[in-house]
């Protein structure tokens, strides 16, 4: 018996679990995709895409929310991400791609030393503060996994891919907080 194939989204873009991703769709095997996931109240994959294809993990988004549905069917959506994923074997016999996929999580359940949290949370601060990006919500704050919440106002995508598939909520933290000291020493500035 064949696995569940997951519908693939591939974007310019890296969406954690637990973070919202707007969405605004308008290519027709896309608005058949998020249809289906609408209907069927199901996840559906979204991949970083870069100029040599799509990178093998991911993460499932729901649609939360409907912002607006077009006349023309393209749609404004707001989505969510579940759950992290590599993708074993790629699916293209429908107009959009889909994969048999992998799930995982970290691979210790226990959340990272309270000082590398504390140390990784005020370093993002100062770094957002350069910036002049808001701070992460303070109601997220909370999340056992708070490398992916403090990641969100990062635009290095490959930096955020190297996030996704860490299963070490502790290194993922370790490197957060390596991330603004590398820009201050080189003198570059994140996109």
């Amino acid at each position: 018996m064949q696995a569940k194939l997951l519908p693939l989204f591939p974007l310019q873009v890296v969406v954690f679990p637990r973070t919202q991703l707007p969405l605004h769709i308008f290519e027709e095997r896309y608005k058949e995709m998020i249809g289906e996931a609408i209907r069927d109240s199901s996840e559906f994959g979204v991949v970083l895409a870069k100029e040599e294809g799509i990178l093998n993990a991911g993460c499932t988004v729901v649609v939360d929310k409907v912002l607006k549905s077009h006349p023309d069917g393209r749609m404004d959506i707001l989505t969510r991400g579940i759950r992290r994923f590599e993708i074993v074997m790629i699916n293209q016999e429908k107009s959009y791609l889909r994969g048999e996929v992998a799930y995982f999580d970290d691979d210790e359940a226990e959340p990272a030393p309270t000082d590398v949290r504390a140390e990784a949370l005020r370093l993002y601060q100062s770094w957002a503060e350069l910036q002049e990006r808001a701070p992460a919500n303070e109601a997220l704050l909370s999340d056992a996994q708070l490398s992916f919440q403090l990641a969100q106002g990062i635009q290095d995508l490959d930096f955020l891919h190297f996030l996704l598939r860490t299963r070490s909520e502790a290194l993922r933290l370790k490197k957060l907080a390596e991330f603004p000291n590398t820009f201050r020493a080189s003198g570059l500035r994140p996109a």
